[in-house]
């Protein structure tokens, strides 16, 4: 596993992704802290995370979408099919760096809090759920993109079907207002991304959210790891 990542550590830095991925959740970032904090003069930093959240929606995808349709595209998918690692630790491996790279974008934002704390009181629990749940939703992110990306070769497609999916799960909520079977709008509630954010946007640690973030990211890793070894004994 310890291999993998760095193997795919270095390749986000040898090829323009890994740059292209930071320099936009900086900017992003920079933008929003000017917009919501620096501008307004508040410390309130809840808007700027809500608004970075929806774009992560497109930059995960661009993150993932390499991560097993170009060793696919180039072949190179069979000579880490046949090493004496488990399919486990490829994926993981995969995950894992795909994740530290968002880890270190998202990062940014603790950096603004501390140069806002040196002026004012913050409520570092608002600070630190809002935080937390970036990281829990942006690890289901990835594997949902990691996932999509295990099922075809073709980078672009990839993007594109992980943006749709992860639109669904963060939008789903939208539809309970025309959903008028009482079922239907419980399953909705259950599955919504979004609804289960705004706990942790007040502060709030709610264990349940944490695991249902949790879940999702091992369903997605679960399901391209039976997506590879398929392509391993095909």
């Amino acid at each position: 596993m310890k291999a993998i990542f760095k193997r795919e550590w270095n390749a986000y830095f040898t090829s323009a992704i890994g740059y292209i991925v930071l320099a936009g959740i900086f900017f992003l970032a920079g933008t929003f802290f000017y917009m919501y904090s620096m501008y307004y003069g508040t410390t309130n930093m809840s808007y700027q995370f809500s608004a970075m959240l929806q774009y992560m929606m497109i930059f995960i995808p661009f993150l993932t979408m390499r991560m097993f349709s170009e060793d696919k595209k180039q072949k190179t998918d069979q000579a880490l099919l046949t090493a004496p690692i488990s399919i486990f630790s490829l994926v993981m491996g995969k995950f894992l760096a795909a994740f530290a790279v968002y880890t270190l974008g998202v990062s940014v934002t603790l950096v603004q809090a501390v140069i806002l704390g040196s002026m004012a009181q913050l409520e570092w629990g608002v600070i630190f759920g809002n935080y937390f749940v970036l990281l829990l939703m942006g690890a289901a992110f990835i594997a949902i993109g990691a996932f999509v990306s295990s099922l075809t070769e073709n980078q672009f497609i990839a993007a594109v079907g992980s943006f749709g999916i992860i639109a669904v799960f963060m939008f789903l909520d939208m539809a309970q207002s025309s959903i008028t079977n009482p079922v239907l709008v419980k399953i909705v509630d259950a599955v919504s991304f979004y609804g289960k954010y705004e706990d942790f946007s007040k502060g709030i640690f709610n264990i349940a959210n944490t695991i249902f973030f949790l879940s999702v990211s091992a369903v997605f890793v679960f399901l391209t790891i039976r997506a590879i070894e398929k392509r391993r004994w095909s």
